[in-house]
């Protein structure tokens, strides 16, 4: 028992050993621990300081070169501001100086136009004073020619009818060549005074047209390679043929002419794009009608983009402003139509020129002038589609697509179906006289010609004196020998004259002709 105690307390007193060596162990260890940790937190603390001072230093070095940056895009943007406003200063300075050359301008034409004004009515005054002066002088004749009727028939013993014709007679014979002088000098007048006047004859003058019929084209030929092509156009019992004309709308003629074929049709639209497959076709040598299908349908857009830049161009040529789409097409269609064998746009764009250049000798817009002339001939391009001759389809076009007044009476009067209502349309009616009556600007068939040749000759040969005529420039001129002996030059005037008015009553022409009389005399000797 009391060594189990003894063994028991010793066991205690170790365990109680262990415990403190233990304790003193963890104090120890913590002594070191804290030490070591304390020494870390001192180190730490001075990289942190060396961190921060080091980070405030780049601060301090990012915000100086910052703000230097910063100073010089400033200074930049304030360089290229300055420059920007100088450049602005210059373009409004040199705006100003237009402006102002401009309003001079202006104000020099308006004093221009009011001497013009002035000197105009000055004029009027004059020639209503001359008129005045006229009247009272033919008044005062009228009472001469009484009082002289009265005397002679006193003393001859004539009755008034009988004495008039005897004076009238010899009055005729005596005044002869005072006639023809005075026709002489009135013709060198008007020549001298047509500049001056022309500015306000110009909207009436020159309004004659032809009335000779031309046959339009209506037919295309399209040329063979071998007349095997042709039996490949035909196709297996006609199918390649009638596909074609199914597809586009025309009229496939094959004849005996040898390597060629004639595709015909009132709509040249149509007729062009029939054209231009079979040319295809042929080039390609695959004809089917799946494959007539494809480049009929290939043709007709590229068609249409051309009809439409065509007459996109056409407008922007003429410079006449906005136009609605469907005109600008039209105008684009006249392109595949003929006039008396003229290509209509071309004829269009010659007459909107010329009108506008007549509209500026006279004072008018240019731009509506060149409109009207443009438009005058717009029911050409869907005649073939719309009742009607093509100045009515004109007008309802232009009448549908809100045309200005001027343009729509242009349209409706340039043939003479209706009186013109503006000075624009008489101006574009002269135009479109000039245009077609131009030499070379349409064709003429052979039997026409020939018959307006002989017509100006036997009308020539018909007056007295006449020696020969000839009818020459195709007929713009006819040259007439007179007889020397029996026609003088002062009488040779006169005939010129009687001429003109006898062919202007009588012949269907386009444009002028020019009467030309020639006298001479030839002295002629044998040396033998």
């Amino acid at each position: 028992m009391q060594a189990l105690t003894l063994l028991i307390g010793n066991a205690l007193v170790e365990v109680v050993i262990y415990v403190i060596a233990s304790i003193m162990l963890l104090g120890l260890g913590a002594g070191v621990g804290f030490y070591l940790v304390q020494q870390k937190m001192k180190k730490a603390g001075k990289t942190a300081a060396k961190i921060i001072e080091e980070a405030k230093k780049n601060a301090e070095d990012t915000r100086k070169t910052s703000l230097l940056d910063s100073k010089q895009e400033i200074y930049r943007l304030k360089q290229d501001a300055e420059k920007e406003i100088k450049e602005r200063k210059k373009e409004a300075q040199d705006l100003e100086n237009k402006l102002t050359q401009r309003e001079v301008r202006l104000d020099n034409r308006n004093a221009n136009l009011d001497k013009r004004e002035e000197s105009l009515i000055n004029k009027e005054r004059k020639i209503d004073d001359r008129k005045l002066e006229i009247e009272k002088e033919y008044s005062k004749v009228e009472e001469i020619i009484q009082e002289q009727e009265k005397k002679l028939i006193e003393i001859s013993g004539i009755g008034k009818e009988k004495a008039r014709e005897i004076i009238l007679s010899r009055i005729e014979e005596d005044m002869a060549m005072e006639i023809a002088a005075f026709i002489r000098d009135e013709e060198d007048k008007a020549k001298n005074e047509a500049n001056r006047k022309a500015q306000s004859l110009l909207a009436y003058a020159i309004q004659q047209y032809a009335n000779e019929t031309v046959n339009e084209k209506t037919v295309s030929v399209i040329a063979l390679p071998n007349d095997e092509m042709k039996g490949r156009i035909i196709g297996r019992e006609g199918r390649n043929i009638r596909a074609i004309e199914a597809s586009t709308g025309v009229d496939i003629i094959i004849d005996d002419t040898p390597e060629a074929v004639v595709i015909s049709c009132f709509d040249p639209i149509r007729r062009e794009i029939a054209r231009r497959t079979m040319e295809a076709l042929v080039a390609d040598g695959r004809i089917q009608p799946p494959r007539i299908e494809e480049l009929v349908n290939k043709f007709k857009k590229e068609l249409d983009t051309e009809v439409r830049e065509t007459g996109e161009k056409a407008v922007f040529e003429t410079g006449i402003g906005k136009v609605h789409p469907e005109l600008i097409k039209l105008i684009g269609k006249l392109k595949y139509r003929t006039s008396y064998g003229q290509n209509a746009l071309t004829h269009s764009l010659e007459v909107a020129f010329l009108a506008g250049k007549l509209a500026v000798e006279i004072g008018l817009n240019e731009s509506i002038a060149r409109r009207a002339g443009l438009l005058h001939d717009i029911g050409k391009a869907a005649d073939h589609e719309m009742e009607g001759s093509h100045v009515d389809i004109g007008l309802e076009l232009a009448n549908r697509y809100r045309e200005k007044t001027e343009v729509i009476d242009a349209i409706g009067s340039h043939h003479g179906d209706k009186e013109p209502t503006t000075i624009i349309a008489h101006l574009v009616a002269a135009a479109d006289t000039l245009s077609a009556a131009r030499p070379g600007a349409r064709s003429e068939s052979l039997d026409n010609y020939i018959k307006r040749l002989t017509q100006l000759e036997e009308i020539c040969n018909e007056f007295k004196g006449v020696d020969k005529s000839y009818a020459l420039q195709a007929g713009r001129e006819i040259r007439v020998l007179v007889k020397p002996d029996e026609i003088n030059d002062l009488e040779a005037y006169k005939l010129a004259r009687d001429m003109r008015i006898k062919i202007e009553n009588n012949v269907n022409y386009p444009g002028n002709i020019k009467v030309v009389v020639i006298r001479e005399t030839r002295a002629q000797e044998i040396a033998k």
